[in-house]
């Protein structure tokens, strides 16, 4: 297939959900830094989009899980991806509009394999990638909350005899590796997720011989989730930085810490996991160090209700636009 109107519009598609993703989900690696008040937000933006595009180049495991691994390229086509792009921005503007830090993984996921069972059926899915997911979730949603809680309860009792301003002053600078490290994960899979969808497209519609990441898509795509990130991020950071529990320094370090390292394991063995839920269960866990009640659990609970809804109405969506572009194409 030759680069049609139709495949110019699908890789648009693509690119706009990268675009949206910068509104909801690359902001987290910088929610904290910028909400503890040791970079500002022109800065901590600067910093975000730099490792990102450094992490999308830290391999492409995640990029093959998504582009080959959830749903089988052989029964799909252009118009299936098309599809899942529709929901994932669809839903994702809605979440951005209410401040709510959606999960563009899930939506990606729920996407495809909505779009998947409209035009193939059942046998389009891919057991192997779905175990991954599964993972994912357990990787986001425990290693997460209990990381940046392990982590946090550690820093206080090497520094427990230190004084407040002390330790203010050294988090202060250690907060800016962190959130380093925190872009840096977040492009090494979450980048990664659009970059494989991206290349998906190249192959379906007969530009490029076999699923191979390019170094141009790469760039493309990491420069276009920075994008979105400039334009809209800061309805998140407010949520995730400022709404969810206060935030010292020292809180934001082992947060960032926690859901990096946690985010690098999972990328290292292309597991697909939610940035978001990662970094947001680590802020729960550190604010649970100080005290339960630290937590502003009712903002937990629509962040929670949030990413619930996302695979059932990203799926729906989905698959009411592939349903609707079979019609169409009759």
């Amino acid at each position: 297939m030759a680069l049609s109107p139709t495949l110019l519009v699908v890789l648009g598609l693509v690119l706009a959900a990268e675009f949206v993703n910068g509104w909801t989900d690359a902001p987290n690696a910088i929610a904290t830094v910028v909400s503890t008040r040791v970079l500002s937000p022109t800065r901590a933006l600067i910093l975000a989009t730099l490792l990102n595009i450094v992490g999308a180049l830290f391999g492409t495991a995640v990029a093959a899980t998504i582009g080959k691994g959830i749903v089988s390229p052989d029964a799909i086509t252009i118009y299936t991806v098309g599809a899942a792009m529709v929901g994932i921005v669809f839903w994702s503007t809605l979440a951005w509009y209410y401040g709510l830090p959606t999960s563009e993984s899930h939506a990606l996921i729920a996407g495809l394999t909505g779009a998947g069972l409209a035009t193939a059926g059942p046998q389009a899915l891919l057991w192997s990638g779905w175990q991954k997911v599964l993972i994912g979730l357990a990787f986001s949603t425990f290693l997460g909350f209990f990381g940046g809680l392990l982590l946090m309860a550690i820093l206080y009792r090497v520094f427990r005899r230190e004084s407040p301003a002390t330790v203010r002053r050294l988090f202060g600078k250690l907060q800016i590796l962190s959130a380093a490290f925190m872009a840096f994960s977040h492009g090494s899979n979450d980048g990664q997720k659009f970059i494989g969808t991206f290349t998906l497209v190249l192959l379906l519609g007969g530009l490029i011989p076999e699923f191979h990441v390019q170094a141009w898509v790469i760039l493309l795509c990491a420069g276009v989730m920075g994008v979105g990130t400039a334009v809209g991020g800061w309805r998140i950071v407010r949520t995730m930085g400022l709404r969810l529990t206060k935030l010292d320094p020292v809180h934001g370090f082992a947060a960032e810490t926690g859901a990096a390292a946690t985010i690098v394991l999972a990328s290292a063995f292309g597991i697909p996991l939610s940035t978001t839920h990662t970094i947001n269960t680590a802020i729960m866990g550190v604010g649970s160090t100080r005290r339960f009640s630290a937590v502003r659990w009712g903002v937990s609970r629509n962040i929670v209700t949030a990413w619930v809804l996302t695979f059932p109405v990203c799926g729906l969506i989905a698959w009411a636009a592939a349903k609707l572009s079979l019609l169409v194409l009759r």
